[in-house]
């Protein structure tokens, strides 16, 4: 039983990242299309698609990649877990890496960069951090 999809989700990802897959297939949920909606708008992957197989459906993530090998994603960090909550206030969301990287919150309008919650005056849970 998996207790942290969210986890779960940078974790496949970044695994596929180090292997230099060109995709990687996690189970779906409207939780995690909404982190990778928020990923591809951000262009950290290329592409991602809800594919309905035999049982459970997936989404099928196309990764990106620049040069030989290269990834977009260099880091991903999960920063409130389901035993840890982080809560933070539209004053006290911080920059990743000096605004080169980006916070995924979990907002009352949605999940939204750290940026745009800063800039619509929301604060909310932090999911994670990727550059």
């Amino acid at each position: 039983m998996m207790t942290d999809p969210i986890a779960d989700l940078l974790t496949r990802i970044q695994n596929a990242l180090r292997r230099g897959h060109g995709t990687v297939t996690v189970p779906a949920s409207k939780l995690k299309m909404e982190v990778l909606r928020v990923l591809k708008a951000e262009g950290f992957i290329n592409q991602y698609e809800r594919e309905q197989g035999e049982g459970h459906p997936s989404l099928k993530i196309q990764l990106r990649y620049v040069g030989e090998g290269q990834s977009v994603i260099t880091g991903i960090r999960r920063v409130s877990r389901p035993g840890k909550r982080v809560y933070v206030g539209r004053r006290n969301l911080t920059k990743v890496l000096n605004g080169m990287g980006l916070s995924i919150v979990s907002t009352s309008k949605g999940l939204m960069t750290d940026q745009e919650s800063r800039h619509a005056g929301l604060g909310g849970e932090v999911l994670c951090q990727i550059w």
